[in-house]
């Protein structure tokens, strides 16, 4: 029984007795009867009405309660005219107008978060209270190479990239290298999230701005070297071929011995220019003077080019190229200078007795030539360092070959790799399109 039937029933027992009541006074006193009756009806009146008017009061907060619970904003009361119920409508027309406001506003902040989280360059990764990603922006899908990875997916189950997002510590900043070359500076932060703390991942890559200044930088020390070693070397070989006028009047086991040593010093000098042309010819790189060109061709030229040095090392090598690729805008001779340095790092890491494979193929809807080795791999602690302008893991190297080879590869605007675990095989890749 709801209570405005309770009152109801109250007034109407309380109501019932005192007629009673009436009744057996007016026996006694019948000229009571009609003012005893017309008390009654006017109690019963009165208290109709007072109830009226106080369940008036109780519905409208039960019906303001039940619009509140359905999220409705949009309905507002009239004032009826009883100055208590009046003001309670008018508290809770302004309330519903304000939160009707306040909801107005956090929609649009919404949807211009959304929008900029969608077409930032920058990549966004927030974790949910268990360290799965929760949310993702296209930028930071295209860095981690993953798709539906929302949900139940952990950082570290989406590539290197995610693992190190998962062994960075809170408010550190790092910078890590992931596929095609390409470094990504990635920070971890966190908030608090309904009094609990949450993770989230800022990406940002700096393959670009990072290649243009160590370019800047390299160009301008090599230039600097350059300088000087050419007008040290030239200076010096003059007056070292002067000196060789002098050998004949020395004696001739004297003379035998200050020719050979001013061979020896001159044939060094040569070395030197030698070495300062290789780095310089990275500075001097001109830009690619493009035309069409046969994927196919190139990779099938690539295997004739490296014939000899494979044989020569009892290196097994194979072609496999994919018959239907098409042509790529590009200039063939640097890029088959880049290819021939690729392969011949190849060769060198297996040194002798093992496989060396061309292939030219459709990878993941794109088209690709791969050189592969099955050398010993790349170790973990070069990983991070590939790349890197004149890195190098050989004894004597100068890691000029694979900064030629970024120079021009870039240049192009040609993706390209360089992958594989410990013990091989070690995959380099260019990517066409």
């Amino acid at each position: 029984m709801s209570l405005r039937a309770r009152f109801v029933a109250y007034l109407v027992a309380v109501h019932a007795l005192m007629a009673a009541a009436a009744v057996l006074l007016v026996r006694q006193f019948p000229y009571w009867l009609v003012a005893a009756e017309a008390l009654l009806v006017a109690s019963f009146v009165v208290g109709l009405v007072l109830i009226r008017s106080f369940f008036s009061s109780v519905s409208f907060i039960e019906d303001s309660a039940q619009l509140l619970e359905d999220s409705d904003l949009m309905s507002r009361y009239r004032e009826v005219g009883q100055p208590s119920l009046d003001r309670l409508i008018r508290v809770f027309n302004r309330m519903v107008d304000s939160l009707r406001d306040e909801r107005v506003r956090l929609q649009e902040q919404q949807q211009f978060l959304t929008r900029v989280l969608k077409e930032s360059p920058g990549g966004i990764v927030v974790l949910d209270f268990d360290g799965r990603i929760e949310m993702a922006n296209p930028a930071a899908l295209r860095l981690l190479q993953a798709d539906g990875i929302v949900g139940q997916t952990r950082p570290a189950d989406v590539g290197s990239l995610g693992t190190e997002l998962e062994t960075l510590a809170d408010g550190q900043t790092h910078v890590a290298p992931i596929w095609g070359g390409r470094r990504v500076r990635v920070h971890r932060g966190s908030f608090v999230d309904r009094g609990f703390r949450r993770s989230f991942f800022l990406l940002e890559e700096l393959t670009e701005e990072l290649r243009q200044s160590e370019k800047a930088a390299y160009e301008k020390l090599i230039r600097m070297l350059s300088h000087e070693v050419n007008n040290t070397v030239g200076a010096s070989n003059s007056l070292l071929n002067s000196c060789l006028t002098y050998g004949g009047q020395l004696m001739p086991d004297d003379r035998r011995d200050f020719e050979h040593a001013i061979g020896v010093v001159i044939g060094r000098t040569a070395q030197l220019n030698a070495f300062m042309r290789s780095f310089a010819d990275v500075v001097r790189l001109p830009l690619p003077q493009k035309t069409n060109v046969s994927i196919a061709d190139v990779a099938r030229d690539l295997v004739r080019l490296l014939g000899g040095e494979s044989e020569r090392r009892r290196i097994r090598l194979i072609e496999d190229v994919a018959p239907d690729l098409g042509d790529v805008a590009m200039d063939r001779a640097q890029l088959e200078q880049a290819l021939v340095n690729v392969a011949k790092n190849g060769l060198e890491a297996i040194g002798v007795d093992g496989t060396l494979t061309i292939r030219a193929r459709r990878l993941a809807g794109v088209r690709v030539l791969e050189v592969e080795d099955t050398g010993p791999g790349i170790a973990p602690e070069a990983r991070a360092q590939l790349f890197t302008p004149f890195f190098s893991t050989k004894d004597n190297g100068q890691g000029i070959g694979l900064t030629l080879v970024q120079e021009i590869l870039a240049n192009h605007r040609f993706g390209y790799a360089l992958d594989g675990p410990p013990g091989g095989p070690t995959v380099f890749t260019v990517v066409f399109d």
